[in-house]
């Protein structure tokens, strides 16, 4: 069942939706889309009838939980449009059936069932996830089980007593695929969990949380601690700030990504070692231990040329993660700190890495390495002699400055509001996080039931980013979740890869940073492809809207078509694009193709260009539905 209702789903009605008379056009352009000759492209989709709603209207369904006072306000969005509203702002688009489900159950009761996913059953999730077999593993499993390449190449040199031969070679190119491939399951699983799971706005709030705090598959093995570190995301991902904040910092991914784990105190500054070495007695016998230990790595060294390779490196403070910290997790970038703030950061964070070192483990912190002499942050005192206590003091300090809730607050409603929110939505969330000192699920309860959100002008303001385009696609079409990587891959051939931003900012949050000519036409061609059934686990036929329209004639399959897939509402230029089954911004590039789809290890990359436009081209109802993904009204949320 959608959403998880009690009450059963009822068939779609195959009435025609009531289209407002009173709508207008918002274009496209207004995106920084480029400029051309489809007057279609430019038109937009139709934007909300204005009118107030009723205070904290229930539609037809059981009263929420509580309303906010935010609920209480008036709302300028009709009762239906609140329903789509929700639908693709708090969840990946609607499925067949959960917009009458929503609208039987009432807007604001299923937003406070959203913000409390721990109440809402997903066991078709939990089943999905058990068939991966590599994302409920730890750090340590994945680097035995999938080891680097270099890895294999030196165990392989030993046994060949230097010597690797080409049976080898093959090998290590298999291994090298290999060593990627649970990567690939991660990300399947991301795009599956949008797909399938009861808990929506939990997960929208995952891929929030997973952007803000970003990391980078691509670097060294980064890739092995990225399972752990999407637990760790969800299960904080409606919590409090705070807590996030200190898990991510925490967190192996994050230490090895911004490289933290190798953050040292710089010579002749002092550290916790010399200290409590000299408060114990037998601090000669100490030292002969230490210089033990140190011979023992040596040795280790000198049979091992990665771990010479790493003491190669330049040893000292790193402050790659103090200023991501405050500029990208905190802060902001106009938060208010110094360059010195960085540094003094940094010196507070030194000895915060992992257990062992690139080889993964958890969380450790090492007081020998550990700066700690006397340091002002964000002109606070911190004395000298501090251990760990000293890094969680400045994470407590950080989440608790006004500049952290009003950053957080902005972000979110960016999110989910607008690309420009309004300032005064911004300012009322920024107080309901430092009212409960970073409590997650009640700032966004402020943003989501606020009148802003429900505005006409928040109304398809935003345009989906590749991962929500695809996810809300297959929803859309009820089609099944997808087990392998290949749906995740088409989310990075439209141009976001999952975990693979290089920069710690993550993908923009702005429609404008994904549309330009090659980004359209590329959005235009995958709906094509989908509705041709060119994509995994993607079949028109069990869309079940497809069995009532495909003996309908043109003008009721375009209408059905806008009811049930576009919100009942388009623009007579997307009416338009749908009835004659011509798109003049494609015509005007040539037709479509799948190279979206195409995988580089198949047979047809070496088919002709005309070739494969033919195994692509759908007619009659698919073309429809192809050109109804592609169209304004789908590609914006």
């Amino acid at each position: 069942m959608p959403l998880c209702f009690a009450k059963s789903r009822q068939t779609v009605q195959n009435a025609v939706g009531r289209r407002s008379s009173l709508l207008v056009t918002r274009g496209w352009h207004r995106l920084v889309w480029p400029v051309c000759s489809a007057a279609w492209l430019l038109s937009g989709c139709a934007s909300p009838a204005g009118g107030t709603s009723a205070t904290g209207q229930v539609l037809e369904g059981a009263a929420p939980e509580r309303l906010s006072a935010e609920a209480r306000l008036p709302r300028e969005q009709t009762a239906d449009q609140q329903v789509q509203h929700v639908l693709h702002r708090l969840a990946f688009g609607p499925r067949p059936g959960d917009v009458e489900a929503v609208r039987r159950f009432g807007v604001d009761a299923w937003i406070e069932q959203q913000l409390h996913p721990e109440r809402l059953p997903d066991s078709v999730t939990t089943a999905l996830m058990g068939r991966y077999q590599t994302v409920s593993m730890t750090a340590e499993q994945l680097l035995a089980e999938y080891p680097p390449a270099n890895v294999a190449l030196a165990a392989l040199a030993r046994r060949g007593n230097g010597v690797v031969s080409a049976e080898d070679s093959a090998r290590l190119r298999q291994q090298a695929r290999r060593s990627t491939q649970f990567l690939g399951e991660l990300a399947s699983s991301r795009v599956a969990r949008a797909v399938v799971s009861e808990r929506q706005l939990e997960e929208v709030l995952v891929d929030f949380w997973e952007n803000h705090f970003n990391v980078f598959a691509g670097k060294d093995r980064t890739r092995y601690f990225l399972t752990d570190y999407d637990r760790t995301i969800r299960q904080h991902a409606l919590g409090n700030f705070r807590a996030l904040l200190g898990a991510v910092a925490k967190s192996p991914a994050m230490l090895y990504y911004l490289d933290n784990w190798q953050s040292v105190a710089d010579s002749g500054r002092p550290t916790l070692q010399p200290v409590r070495a000299n408060a114990r007695a037998g601090s000669r016998a100490a030292q002969r231990r230490a210089d033990v230990a140190r011979q023992r790595v040596m040795d280790r060294m000198a049979q091992n040329p990665a771990l010479q390779q790493l003491a190669q490196r330049r040893r000292g403070l790193n402050e790659n993660y103090a200023r991501e910290l405050m500029e990208l997790h905190t802060l902001g970038v106009d938060g208010g700190y110094t360059q010195q703030d960085v540094i003094a950061v940094a010196q507070a964070l030194t000895g915060w890495t992992l257990e062992r070192g690139a080889q993964g483990g958890g969380f450790v912190f090492r007081g020998q390495v550990h700066d700690a002499g006397a340091k002002t942050i964000l002109g606070k005192s911190f004395p000298a002699g501090r251990g760990v206590e000293e890094g969680e003091a400045v994470l407590d300090l950080l989440a608790s400055r006004p500049q952290t809730a009003t950053f957080i607050a902005s972000k979110l409603a960016r999110r989910l509001v607008s690309d420009t929110p309004p300032p005064a939505l911004v300012a009322r969330a920024a107080a309901t996080f430092r009212r409960t000192d970073g409590d997650i699920r009640e700032t966004v309860r402020t943003i989501v039931t606020s009148p802003e959100f429900f505005s006409t002008a928040a109304y398809r303001a935003k345009v989906k980013s590749p991962f929500e385009l695809v996810a809300s696609t297959l929803r859309a079409l009820q089609a099944p979740a997808d087990g392998t990587p290949r749906t995740a891959q088409v989310v990075s051939r439209l141009g976001q890869p999952i975990f693979g931003h290089q920069a710690p900012n993550g993908y923009p949050e702005v429609g404008s940073a994904w549309m330009n000519t090659g980004a359209i036409l590329n959005r235009i061609n995958f709906g094509l492809t989908v509705a041709s059934g060119r994509m995994a686990g993607v079949r028109l036929a069990q869309w079940p809207s497809y069995r009532t329209l495909a003996s309908l004639n043109r003008e009721a399959q375009v209408e059905g078509v806008i009811r049930d897939l576009l919100g009942g509402a388009v623009s007579s230029d997307t009416r338009q694009v749908l009835m004659t089954g011509t798109n003049p911004f494609l015509a005007a590039r040539g037709a479509g193709t799948d190279t979206l789809l195409t995988d580089p290890d198949d047979d047809e990359p070496r088919m002709t260009p005309a070739a494969r436009r033919a195994t692509v081209a759908p007619t009659g109802l698919a073309l429809i539905v192809g050109l109804a993904l592609g169209a304004p009204e789908f590609q914006r949320r």
